[in-house]
């Protein structure tokens, strides 16, 4: 970054031989968060982690973000200071500087931030890759953030530091870079809209059928298969490789699973199916966690 906050305009650099990735990501009071149940900090650190993952997704790498914030002048200073304390420290953590922004007065607290990173100027990984006969990994554990929120739902009090995958998700930034550097995902996605909902995104992009195994879902000790295939808002990857990849079992520490295949092309509705535990394949809809009372498939 030549020039950040201080100026009318943020001045930054791109790498010669690099391409500038941009994605932006809103987050509203009592549609992403709840106060009453989400610490300040928390809001802060998932605000930037929900872009961080965007950039993941493509294999690139931050460069700056930009947050533009909305308050009531009700709210205690002292909960906007620890909003951006988790902001900031997540920003450090990745060498993502904050490059500018605004704020405004708002009824409720809503949060928009605008991430830039780049990436090699060659073909990124996008979800248009996938071909007949390639496999389907995902990255970590699935369903344990929708899980915490169906407790939060239940009036259970869930500490931060017992349900960290919640409060405080990590983007899978070096796994994303990994996977593009070694030329082994020809498609990714991020699973914020939950697997069912983003698998069909990659089909859909990419015009193919997938199948995937019931019983190979790295489900989260805390959750079930259904949250795992609907429940969203994990941090974690997914991906398609060709037949014959050699995939590392871990990748940044983080295990990887294969979770099924794509199959012919398809420009159907609902183009992934699933093969349940006693062997029988269904039609998998793509459906999403209700957070807040709203559909996630329309974020």
């Amino acid at each position: 970054m030549i020039r950040g906050i201080g100026d009318d305009c943020a001045i930054l650099q791109v790498p010669q031989g690099r391409q500038l990735l941009a994605t932006t990501d809103l987050c509203v009071e009592n549609v992403h968060f709840r106060r009453k149940w989400h610490p300040a900090r928390s809001a802060g650190h998932r605000c930037l982690a929900r872009g961080l993952s965007d950039i993941a997704a493509m294999g690139g790498d931050p460069l700056a973000c930009f947050l533009s914030l909305g308050v009531s002048q009700e709210l205690p200073q002292g909960w906007v200071d620890e909003f951006l304390r988790g902001f900031l420290d997540l920003a450090r953590r990745y060498r993502v500087p904050l490059a500018g922004g605004d704020t405004s007065a708002a009824q409720q607290i809503t949060a928009d931030i605008l991430l830039l990173g780049t990436i090699p100027s060659n073909p990124a990984v996008l979800r248009s890759g996938a071909r007949p006969g390639e496999q389907i990994f995902v990255t970590g554990k699935l369903g344990g953030s929708a899980a915490v929120l169906k407790r939060l739902y239940a009036g259970e009090k869930v500490g931060s530091g017992a349900a960290r995958n919640h409060f405080y998700p990590e983007p899978r930034l070096e796994i994303g870079r990994q996977l593009r550097q070694a030329k082994l995902a020809t498609a990714m996605i991020d699973l914020s809209d939950g697997l069912s909902v983003d698998l069909a995104h990659v089909c859909r992009e990419s015009r193919v059928s997938a199948l995937i195994e019931a019983s190979a879902i790295p489900v989260a000790s805390s959750a079930t298969l259904d949250l795992g295939l609907h429940g969203g808002e994990d941090c974690e990857l997914m991906f398609t490789a060709r037949p014959g990849a050699k995939m590392p079992g871990r990748i940044a520490g983080v295990p990887i699973t294969l979770i099924g295949k794509i199959e012919s092309r398809s420009s159907g509705r609902f183009p992934v199916q699933i093969r349940d535990k006693q062997g029988h394949i269904k039609t998998l809809e793509a459906r999403g966690w209700q957070h807040f009372g709203k559909n996630i498939t329309s974020r």
